[in-house]
């Protein structure tokens, strides 16, 4: 049986014991390895694997005894309670001993979980999940967590009262942080609010939210749009011994700045251009960027996109001879003078 996009997520946390098993596979190996560990704590609970009612099977050791399989889901364990018979890395070469697994299994074995990395929709492997009758295949794709899933997931850990911004800020962190990065983040959201029953809110997100050489450059940018000349020599400092790229700079500075002009110069003032911003802006980054649009106006802004315009230029010169990293200082001193004239 196949599961699609939408029933996967349910299944996951709630799979059915019954089952003989359930083929999990895509390219994100993280992706797949994270709905696995849910499968298996939702089949065996949390102490499943201390009494051994987990067994783990390499592929490549799958490949030297064909019967290991076959063996795991037959044996018994010492403590009572469902159990769990866990191929991991497996590929279209040992569809015959899984094959042979699923067709040797009987009420009472072990259940069957298996990952793969992407397979075609000719693969072998696929074909024997989706088409037996009580095993699934479920494909894992690239996309963030939806605002469904994050829901759950804090609802488990007994978050539920949620403010609307602070739903969409763990949205917008679900689509920029890796998908470990992002469980980690949920799991010390639910840490930090342990106890507190007042709603979760955005400025919460952002102080569990993992720090990194982006919130260097995000406040770099800051420093820059606010005026903080003083600031900038030592940010770039710590910008450069991160190893930031000073054309990769420029650019996301570009991208702020064009968003900064968005919002100042929309029709229905600088509120509305915020309100409109993609991807949304949410909690303390949209008054900010609501204060900054405000104070440069659309003119000054159109000078900023000007000078940044003109560094990005200067760095792709073939006969540029000034250090890179300085171009991009000056040009960031030069912003902030420009705005501390506002």
């Amino acid at each position: 049986m196949k599961l699609g996009p939408r029933d996967a997520p349910g299944y996951f946390a709630r799979p059915d014991p019954d089952s003989t098993g359930l083929l999990i596979y895509g390219e994100d190996a993280m992706r797949v390895a994270l709905k696995r560990q849910k499968v298996i704590a939702a089949l065996i609970g949390p102490e499943g694997e201390a009494e051994m009612r987990l067994t783990r099977i390499p592929g490549s050791e799958l490949r030297r005894d064909p019967a290991l399989l076959l063996d795991a889901l037959k044996a018994q364990s010492f403590f009572p309670g469902p159990r769990v018979a866990f191929l991991e890395e497996a590929t279209d070469t040992l569809a015959k001993p899984v094959a042979a697994a699923l067709q040797d299994w009987l009420p009472g074995d072990a259940q069957l979980i298996v990952t793969a990395g992407a397979l075609k929709s000719s693969s072998s492997l696929r074909k024997l999940f989706e088409g037996h009758k009580s095993a699934r295949a479920a494909g894992i794709y690239n996309d963030p967590p939806g605002r469904a899933e994050i829901e759950a997931d804090l609802a488990r850990s007994g978050l539920r009262d949620i403010d609307r911004s602070a739903m969409d800020a763990l949205t917008a962190l679900a689509r920029e942080l890796d998908p470990g990065d992002f469980r980690q983040t949920v799991e010390k959201v639910a840490l930090y609010k342990l106890g507190d029953s007042s709603a979760l809110t955005p400025e919460e997100v952002a102080l569990c939210a993992p720090t990194s050489t982006e919130a260097d450059l995000d406040e770099m940018l800051h420093v820059a749009a606010e005026g903080r000349t003083a600031e900038i020599g030592p940010m770039m400092t710590r910008l450069s011994a991160q190893g930031m790229n000073p054309v990769t700079l420029i650019i996301i500075a570009t991208r702020h700045f064009r968003a900064l002009y968005a919002v100042a110069s929309d029709p229905g003032g600088p509120h509305q251009g915020v309100a409109r911003g993609r991807p949304p802006i949410f909690g303390p980054r949209r008054d900010r960027m609501l204060r900054q649009a405000q104070n440069w106006g659309a003119f000054r802004l159109e000078s900023a996109l000007g000078m940044l315009t003109d560094t990005d230029l200067q760095l792709r010169s073939a006969g540029q001879h000034a250090p890179a990293l300085a171009l991009v200082e000056r040009c960031f001193i030069r912003l902030a003078m420009l705005s501390a004239r506002g």
